[in-house]
């Protein structure tokens, strides 16, 4: 006798798009907006890590030799180790040594200060659209929860003493797909925002640090005038 006659017909896998379909259809109208939700968030995070290795959060090296030949009181020396480079950090170590050798102290402090500040606010961008998806994505996911536990007791309403247990237990928890959705939005976006606040919280302090060895390295020394030069 054949087997398959036996078994029965063997039913295909779904598809997995077949199965995101369905999820999305058993959510409703909020389960659609935290797909969307959870796509912006995703694209905010591959964008600020790109943004971040760009502004080079994670490239310390060289600012640190810069800051250690200064020290020795080698500022051209120093000037040559940081030609070219465009990380944050080497970025402020030469506004601070040209702000330094241009302007007063107080004045070279001030501007060394602004510098940072736009060296931080271009670290911080998008950060408050993450902020706002780890908020925003659980509050969606209650709403649909609650929008779809008012359909279930409607449809409890009007079965009366026909009333199915079993399809209000469905219908709670389709409603409930929404709040763990939510959940998953929300999670990895928190999660994101807090190691990107720690990235940039260590490139702040690296900035004050660089800026404070600056200013206490040896001054460049003057070149004598020429007559005394002369007299020697």
């Amino acid at each position: 006798m054949d087997e398959s006659a036996i078994i029965g017909p063997v039913e295909a896998p779904a598809a997995p798009w077949a199965a995101a379909w369905d999820f999305l259809a058993l959510g409703g109208p909020a389960i659609w907006a935290i797909a969307a939700l959870s796509v912006l968030c995703l694209a905010v995070i591959l964008w600020k890590v790109w943004g971040l290795a760009r502004l080079g959060a994670w490239s310390r090296r060289r600012a640190c030799v810069a800051l250690t030949v200064l020290a020795a009181g080698r500022p051209a020396e120093a000037e040559a180790v940081l030609a070219k480079r465009e990380d944050a950090r080497s970025r402020l170590v030469r506004s601070a040594m040209a702000a330094r050798a241009a302007l007063p102290e107080p004045q070279a402090r001030e501007e060394v200060e602004r510098a940072a500040r736009a060296e931080l606010a271009a670290a911080r961008s998008g950060l408050r659209a993450l902020e706002l998806i780890a908020t925003v994505g659980p509050l969606l996911g209650l709403l649909g929860t609650v929008l779809g536990m008012i359909a279930a007791f409607q449809a409890l309403q009007e079965a009366g003493a026909r009333a199915d247990p079993a399809a209000l237990a469905g219908g709670i928890w389709e409603a409930l797909l929404t709040t763990a959705a939510g959940m998953a939005v929300a999670i990895p976006a928190s999660a994101a925002l807090a190691w990107f606040e720690s990235v940039i919280e260590g490139l702040r302090h690296d900035m004050e640090d660089a800026a404070t060895r600056v200013f206490l390295a040896p001054a460049p020394r003057a070149p004598a005038p020429l007559h005394a030069v002369a007299s020697r």
